[in-house]
């Protein structure tokens, strides 16, 4: 007797990223957000997109080993600049050196989205990259945005969604949430594949 694959009936982010969770909240489903304890650090010669892919992938892994029966969202975004990947620079410091780094440069922000569920062997993983070129900055300029914002939580040191977008000449995507941290048109997609109803 064929038997339907069982229903997948809750859904956990596993970021604390405010970013992600608020993204996550358009789609109008419940869910529930647990912190993945997964090491970032890079391995030896990992591109920034193969960080990225391992990464959103450690990270549903984690949670759905908490919560088996879900459906388990994790996510990473690696900027990546000539291949040099640029972590959250943490400090007012280490941002203003990024975006000096990346002046006149296009980065493509590699940001992976993996969806994974124990209970039924579910595991999808993909990326979503987001090619930014970046104005040429003056140290003036810089220093004005980062004082406004104050984006040292973010990868790269720029918020799209907000001021940063004054740094940018132009944003290439096919997934036009995935620069600000969740590529919302793969994530339905890979929920919809996991058992999920949307919308």
């Amino acid at each position: 007797m064929h038997q339907s694959p069982p229903l997948v009936r809750t859904l956990v982010l596993g970021s604390t990223s405010r970013y992600r969770r608020e993204l996550l909240q358009r789609l109008g489903l419940p869910f529930t957000v647990a912190a993945p304890d997964v090491d970032e650090t890079p391995l030896p010669g990992e591109t920034p997109r193969a960080l990225a892919l391992r990464l959103a992938l450690a990270k549903a892994h984690a949670v759905a080993a908490q919560h088996p029966d879900a459906a388990v969202i994790g996510s990473d975004q690696v900027a990546d600049l000539h291949g040099q990947p640029l972590g959250k620079p943490g400090t007012h410091e280490r941002a203003s050196a990024q975006l000096q780094r990346m002046s006149g440069e296009t980065v493509v922000f590699q940001t992976a989205v993996a969806v994974v569920c124990a209970a039924t062997g579910f595991e999808q993983v993909d990326l979503a990259p987001v090619e930014v070129r970046f104005r040429t900055l003056t140290g003036d300029e810089i220093e004005r945005y980062l004082h406004a914002e104050q984006p040292y939580d973010c990868a790269g040191s720029a918020k799209s969604e907000g001021l940063g977008i004054s740094l940018l000449d132009a944003i290439l995507s096919d997934d036009p949430t995935a620069l600000v941290g969740l590529p919302l048109i793969r994530t339905c997609r890979m929920l919809r594949a996991a058992g999920l109803t949307l919308p």
